[in-house]
């Protein structure tokens, strides 16, 4: 059996580039080599290449091959997304891969870049009946009023980007009069923000694949942050408590699995994806936020619930790649 020639394309544009370094070595280190011939790809501003024994060799971005010093020229398969934020997760490079006609592991060009618009997300979500919490929009360069904001939303509130990850640029604002810089911090990730009502409860995220010919909710996270809420640091210091299963009631749990599912397939997601939820007091989920490249790191969530489950990593990836072929 000839193996596939799989590019694990990781890096990206964003802040998040060496998160996305360490979810695209994981992919790298778990992919069974008796069935794949995996190659590290790596997206940078400054170009695209592949790394091959410390030697970087460009990729021509006409049709994504690599023409080596010798003459040899290499043609992928397939590519492993693993990049997080731009280009990926905002779709860009989704639509580069399907003009290509090459398979790609992770979400299309549309629900990638609808789920990394937070407030368009929020918009469709709302529409499907999906609780997500009170939100307001704002552009840069609109007039912002701090006092009906907190009029509208209450505090504490959130101020997020509104298109960025890891939680990048995010504040918990208690005072109005902090409103002013959280809203800075946010613009310094980009031109729109998302300010929202913060929801007092606890921390869950489910995994969602569909690597196993149908769509299928892993497990549920309960995430006990070492800061107020899962910023940055909390994510990847490794501090934070992050129990699998997460100690929710069976019809909460029951609940966010069913909701996870459903949005996988409404929202025409591919691969695998996490969905996240805050559970209130009252003990009712509210959905924060859709992740189309989740972190695939020794630190994130979504391996250590394959783990939960006794799925090796190896399978997870390989099923991932192979439901690429399965119509073919």
């Amino acid at each position: 059996m000839n193996r596939k020639k799989i590019a694990v394309v990781m890096g990206g544009y964003s802040g998040e580039f060496m998160v996305s370094m360490g979810s695209g070595q994981i992919v790298l280190d778990n992919l069974d080599p008796k069935l794949f011939e995996a190659y590290k790809v790596v997206i940078h501003r400054d170009g695209w290449y592949v790394e091959i024994d410390g030697v970087k060799t460009p990729i021509s971005r006409e049709d994504f091959s690599v023409l080596f010093s010798d003459g040899r020229k290499l043609n992928f398969d397939a590519a492993f997304v693993a990049v997080h934020g731009s280009p990926a997760e905002d779709g860009i490079l989704p639509a580069y891969f399907d003009l290509l006609g090459l398979p790609h592991t992770t979400s299309g060009h549309f629900p990638s870049a609808l789920t990394f618009n937070k407030a368009e997300c929020n918009m469709v979500l709302r529409n499907m009946n999906i609780r997500v919490p009170d939100s307001i929009f704002i552009a840069e360069g609109e007039s912002i009023d701090a006092d009906e904001i907190v009029k509208t939303l209450g505090l504490p509130l959130f101020v997020k980007p509104n298109c960025s990850g890891s939680s990048l640029g995010v504040s918990k604002v208690k005072k109005k009069e902090e409103l002013k810089y959280a809203m800075e911090a946010a613009f310094a990730e980009g031109n729109q923000v998302v300010v929202e009502a913060a929801i007092i409860g606890r921390e869950a995220a489910c995994g969602v694949i569909n690597v196993r010919g149908k769509v299928e909710a892993l497990a549920i996270t309960e995430i006990i942050p070492k800061n107020e809420f899962f910023d940055y640091e909390s994510k990847y210091s490794g501090l934070s408590q992050e129990i699998t299963p997460g100690a929710f009631s069976d019809s909460v749990t029951d609940f966010i699995k069913q909701q996870s599912e459903l949005i996988f397939k409404k929202l025409n997601l591919s691969g695998i994806a996490r969905v996240d939820y805050i559970v209130d007091e009252k003990d009712q989920p509210f959905l924060i936020e859709v992740n189309t490249v989740p972190g695939l790191s020794s630190e994130s969530i979504l391996p250590k619930q394959a783990a939960y489950l006794g799925m090796p990593l190896s399978s997870l990836f390989g099923e991932a790649i192979n439901r690429l072929f399965a119509a073919q």
